[in-house]
């Protein structure tokens, strides 16, 4: 095996994502291993590692198997710069674009959730601080 290839273990702790789950969005489409070894292992390059930190990134935020589906094919062509056209182009750069701008809005949707999050958490160390040790809070 050469310097390039990573097995599934060194994958999954380089992306953080368990076995499982990296078999799982093989087993989707999403990412394929570029190779096997002589004994059947998937075998990854960077280029995989990259694609599955894509798709960690992306799952947070909501975004659905065929949505990273699809703006993983949209960036790949886009990578694939000699196939593209002007027009072709610039319609899979207005899709990247579009999916840019639904993760801005999931993110500041998440940035209030967590704002939200904090104050009831600060609300909940207040009256632990005003009941005082030993004691319970009032109702």
């Amino acid at each position: 095996m050469d310097d390039k290839h990573m097995q599934i273990g060194e994958v999954a702790a380089r992306t953080e994502l368990s076995l499982r789950t990296i078999r799982h969005y093989e087993e989707t489409g999403l990412v394929i291993p570029s190779a096997r070894s002589q004994g059947g292992f998937r075998l990854y390059t960077e280029s995989d590692v990259q694609r599955l930190m894509v798709i960690r990134r992306m799952k947070p935020l909501g975004f659905s198997l065929d949505q990273m589906r699809d703006l993983l094919d949209a960036t790949d062509r886009l990578d694939d710069a000699e196939s593209a056209d002007g027009a072709e182009r610039d319609a899979l750069l207005e899709r990247v674009r579009a999916y840019e701008q639904d993760a801005a809005r999931k993110i500041e949707e998440l940035r209030v959730q967590l704002s939200r999050a904090e104050d009831f958490a600060a609300t909940l160390r207040s009256r632990l601080d005003a009941a005082g040790p030993g004691r319970e809070p009032a109702a």
